[in-house]
This record gives C-alpha cells, sequence and structure tokens, in this order.
C-alpha cells in the first residue's frame, strides 16, 4: 500500500507559538500514523501573498489587459506558472489530507495564507466552471481550518458581540476549500489560547491529538450539491424550484449560505450530520 501524505499551511511567525505547538502535534501523530507529512511554513518561506505578472514564467496571452485568473490558468497548461507556486501544487497534489493552521486575523486567514490560496488554486489546477464543489477536482482529499482566536467562544455565538462562527467560517470552507471539490472536515478551534492557564493549553493539545488518531474517520461537513442548482447561466445556477418546494416544511435553511430565509441550521460549520440526517436528507432527495 502507497504511503500516504498530509501537508500542513502553517501561518505563524514565531516558533515559540501556540499554533507552532498546534502543527507539531498534527506532524507527530500523523507520523505515528504512518503518514509523510508536509509542512509549508509560510513565514519561513518567504511565501509571496501578491498575486502578480512575476508568477508567470512565459509569455502573457492578453499582454494588453492583464487578467491574474486567466493568465495562470494558461500558464498552469503550458507549464509556465512560477516555481514557488509550482512546488506547493506538487504538495497538494501528493496530499491526501490538508490541514491549515494559523491564527484568525480579521475573522479571516493571515494575507500570506491568502496570498497561498490566490496564488496555488489557480484555475484548471484546482477548480473549473466544470468541476466545482461537490463535484470539484479535489473530490477525493480532505481539508481543514485548525485556528486559534483572541476572542473566547462566547464572542462567536450568534448572540455574542463578533457574531455566529458558522458565518466567520462559510467563506474559507465553502467558498475556497468546498468551492475546490475538498471534503471539509470540522475546524479545529483553539478559543483564546493566550488568555488561558498552561494546563487549559496543555488540554487543548492533547484534545488535538485525541482527535487527530480519528480524524480521516470523520464524516465531512454537509454542502448542497450541485445536483440542487440549474447549472447553466440562463438558470442563473440558482437552486431549483423542486428543492425550495422540498424545503419549505423544514424549520431551517438549507446551509449556512443557502439560508432561504430561515433560521440557519444549528452549527452548520462546525459539525458533520449525523448518519442519520444524511440518509433521511438523502431520502427526500429520492422522493
Amino acid at each position: 500500500m502507497a504511503q500516504r501524505t498530509a501537508l500542513i499551511v502553517y501561518a505563524h511567525q514565531s516558533p515559540g507559538s501556540f499554533n507552532a505547538a498546534v502543527r507539531d502535534v498534527a506532524m507527530e501523530e500523523l507520523k505515528e500514523q504512518g503518514y509523510r507529512v508536509l509542512v509549508s511554513d509560510l513565514y519561513a518561506m518567504k511565501f509571496r501573498a501578491d498575486a502578480t505578472r512575476d508568477d508567470i514564467t512565459g509569455d502573457l496571452k492578453n499582454s494588453e489587459l492583464f487578467q491574474y485568473g486567466e493568465e495562470t490558468m494558461h500558464a498552469w497548461l503550458k507549464g509556465n506558472l512560477s516555481d514557488d507556486i509550482v512546488e506547493e501544487q506538487k504538495k497538494v497534489k501528493e496530499a491526501e489530507l490538508i490541514i491549515f493552521q494559523f491564527p484568525l486575523y480579521w475573522f479571516s486567514v493571515p494575507a500570506i495564507m491568502k496570498g497561498w490560496m490566490d496564488r496555488v488554486l489557480t484555475q484548471g489546477f484546482a477548480f473549473s466552471l466544470e468541476r466545482m464543489y461537490n463535484n470539484g477536482i479535489f473530490k477525493d482529499k480532505k481539508a481543514m481550518l485548525s485556528f486559534t482566536t483572541g476572542a473566547t467562544e462566547s464572542m462567536f455565538r450568534p448572540d455574542g458581540i463578533n457574531g455566529d462562527i458558522n458565518v466567520t467560517l462559510w467563506p474559507l470552507q465553502n467558498g475556497t476549500l468546498h468551492f475546490c471539490g475538498f471534503q471539509v472536515l470540522a475546524p479545529q478551534i483553539f478559543w483564546s489560547p493566550a488568555h488561558c492557564p498552561a494546563p487549559v493549553r496543555s488540554m487543548m493539545l492533547e484534545g488535538w491529538r485525541a482527535r487527530l488518531k480519528g480524524l480521516l474517520a470523520e464524516r465531512p461537513l454537509t454542502f448542497a450539491p450541485c445536483e440542487f442548482f440549474d447549472l447553466t447561466f440562463q438558470g442563473g445556477f440558482l437552486l431549483s424550484q423542486k428543492v425550495k418546494e422540498e424545503r419549505e416544511s423544514e424549520p431551517y435553511g438549507l446551509t449556512t449560505g443557502h439560508h432561504l430565509g430561515k433560521p440557519l441550521p444549528p452549527d452548520n460549520q462546525l459539525t458533520a450530520q449525523s448518519a442519520t440526517e444524511s440518509s433521511a436528507g438523502e431520502c427526500r432527495r429520492k422522493d
């Protein structure tokens, strides 16, 4: 059996940080499980965050109007992407599991990690109009967010001052990871470790280690499948009328993003559906 590969995309400036400790636990535990573990330490690599003309080594398709997405797609097809992007794409291609490890900055990833996403997940390599979401290019791979916060958990509740963490996570988990086809595992959130005593931080790390032991057996988060939508420009890529009618009697919206004017499904971006809930949804779709 071929050795499994995991990639940790890591963004923190300090080797003494709690994020570094979380990364180290993941490396140790995954290696113990027989994984080959790759790490992209973005700050140590001085990975460039800005997406520019420098990412293309050959001639442009349209030198009069530079459009990054179009140009990088053509460069990927021709093998003309910069070496740093090619190296990261090779890691992504090899990995069955990708963990993004970072401190939450302004309700999102640090700029250097956003730059990794912008530059590495190029059109053609990571997605296309024909291959996205549950039909996406990386549908056989798993990915997850693992991050620390400065705020407490209560501050990210629906009635907390920062608002519902599920809403915060939707753009990253649905709009980036699931869009590229990844099976998205529930996030690992370390709430405000900087304000916790050392024993609590140790408990956090042990909880992470315990989760990693069964990580690959976890069910991924649930998203609305492409089959629910009219995937044409004429149809506007909108949810089908049939699905809307089927959801009318449901107490909650379909997902955090597809709420249909209803209350958001509780913790849609934090916990996977149970097998029972998933089976019930399948039955409704077959009726």
